[in-house]
C-alpha cells in the first residue's frame, strides 16, 4: 500500500515518556503545526522500584494523538515517528497480552542479577559482545529478575519490547525495535548491529523472545483500520522505526555527527557525544548506544534524577503548591533567591540509585550540610 504525498501532510512524533506521552505534528519544512501532552504517573511499590502500566502508555498516547488530529483541520497524518525511554520492559504473552506492570529504566531492584551477569561474563566479554556493562537499568537484568522472582509471569512471557515498541504493536500489530533502543538492553551486540547471540547464549534466553530490529528510518508496520478510525488517521499510515529518546532528542537539536555533543534534563539528566564507531570507556562509567543516525553511535552519562529530583521536592517538600499551574515557576524563583552555594548546603540527587560515573544502584539521596542557617 502506498500514499501519495500531499502538501499540507504532516509527520507525527509520539514520544512515551516517563512523566507523559508527548505528541507532536511537524509539516514538510519542520515547522510545528501542533502539540499535545498526556500525563502518566510512575509507580514505586517498594524503594528503589519503579513501574508502570504499558497499557496507560497506551491510553495516554491515544489522548494525545487524538487532541493533535483533531485539531489538523484538512491536514492528513502521512507517516509516524515512535521515541521513547530506554530499557524499560514490557512483557507480553503470546496473545500480545500485558503479563505485569513495566519494569523501567530508572528501576533499581537487580543488583543482584546485574552481579550475576558480570560474574557470569566479564567486564572484557561485556565490551566485546555489548559495548556496556550491567546496569540495573538495563533490559536483560529485568528479565533476569521476573525468571528468578515471579516464575509463574516469566513463564507466560513470549516476547519482551520496549516503552515505544508497545505503543507500535498497538498501533500496527507489528512487535519490532531499532537499533538505538535495542542498545539499551545489554542483548544487543551494539559494534555489529545486531542481537547478541553469545549474551542470550550466557543468559539461557531464546531469541524468540526479543522482537525484530528495523532501521530508524525503514518502515515498521502500518496502522490497523480499526485503530485509525479511532485515532483519526488514515489507514495504513506508515508506522517507521524510530529510535530512543535520547538519540531522537540528539538528533533534534543537530547533534548527529562526531564532534557534536548535548545535554538534556527531563526525568534523567544526560550528556551525550556522537562518534563514528564504538567507543567504550575502559571502566565502563559512561554507556555506548546505537544512533538513529546510520553508521554512527554515541557515547553518553546518565545521572538518574534530574528532573525527577525538581518533581520529588514540588511532590514531597512544597505540597502547598500542589496543584497550582505555576508551581514549578515559583519553585524557580525560590531557587534564583538563593545564592549559589546554598550557605554550604548539598543535595545528592541518588532517589534511584545512580549510573554515572557512580555505578551504583543501591545508592541513596542525602542533604548534606544542613545547619541551624538553613
Amino acid at each position: 500500500m502506498t500514499m501519495a504525498h500531499r502538501r499540507d501532510d504532516v509527520i507525527l512524533g509520539v514520544d512515551v515518556g516517563t512523566s507523559g506521552v508527548k505528541v507532536l505534528a511537524m509539516d514538510a519544512r519542520g515547522g510545528v503545526v501542533e502539540t499535545a501532552t498526556a500525563p502518566l504517573t510512575l509507580q514505586t511499590p517498594h524503594p528503589g522500584w519503579a513501574e508502570q502500566d504499558p497499557d496507560a502508555w497506551w491510553a495516554a498516547s491515544r489522548e494525545a494523538v487524538c487532541t493533535v488530529t483533531s485539531r489538523l483541520g484538512g491536514a492528513r497524518v502521512a507517516a509516524i515517528g515512535l521515541s521513547g525511554q530506554m530499557h524499560s520492559s514490557v512483557f507480553l504473552d503470546a496473545r500480545g497480552a500485558v503479563v505485569r506492570p513495566a519494569l523501567l529504566w530508572c528501576d533499581a531492584r537487580t543488583g543482584a542479577e546485574c552481579d550475576e551477569i558480570t560474574a557470569r561474563v566479564g567486564p572484557e566479554r561485556l565490551r566485546e559482545w555489548t559495548c556496556n556493562a550491567a546496569l540495573a537499568g538495563f533490559t536483560l537484568p529485568k528479565i533476569l529478575w521476573l525468571r528468578k522472582h515471579e516464575p509463574e509471569a516469566f513463564a507466560r512471557t513470549a516476547k519482551v519490547v520496549l516503552a515505544k515498541d508497545y505503543v507500535r504493536y498497538r498501533l500496527t500489530g507489528a512487535l519490532a525495535t531499532d537499533p538505538s533502543d535495542a542498545s539499551g538492553t545489554l542483548l544487543y551486540d551494539v559494534a555489529h548491529d545486531r542481537w547478541s547471540r553469545d549474551m542470550l547464549d550466557a543468559a539461557g534466553l531464546p531469541a524468540s523472545l526479543l522482537p525484530s530490529v528495523v532501521a530508524s528510518a525503514e518502515i515498521s508496520g502500518r496502522v490497523t483500520p480499526d485503530v485509525a478510525a479511532d485515532l483519526g488517521l488514515p489507514a495504513g499510515t506508515p508506522v517507521v522505526g524510530g529510535g530512543s529518546d535520547n538519540a531522537c532528542a540528539a538528533l533534534g537539536v543537530g547533534v548527529a555527527a562526531p564532534g557534536d555533543a548535548a545535554a538534556s534534563w527531563g526525568t534523567s539528566g544526560i550528556v551525550l557525544a556522537p562518534t563514528s564507531r564504538p567507543v567504550v570507556d575502559p571502566l565502563l562509567r559512561a554507556h555506548t548506544f546505537r544512533h538513529a543516525v546510520p553508521d554512527t553511535w554515541y557515547v553518553i552519562g546518565v545521572v538518574l534524577s534530574a528532573g525527577a529530583a525538581f518533581a520529588w521536592v514540588r511532590d514531597q517538600l512544597a505540597r502547598d503548591l500542589a496543584g497550582l499551574p505555576d508551581a514549578d515557576q515559583r519553585l524557580d524563583a525560590e531557587a534564583a533567591s538563593v545564592a549559589p552555594g546554598a550557605g554550604g548546603l548539598t543535595f545528592l540527587p541518588y532517589l534511584q540509585g545512580e549510573r554515572t560515573p557512580h555505578r551504583d544502584p543501591s545508592a541513596r539521596g542525602a542533604l548534606v550540610g544542613l545547619t541551624l542557617a538553613h
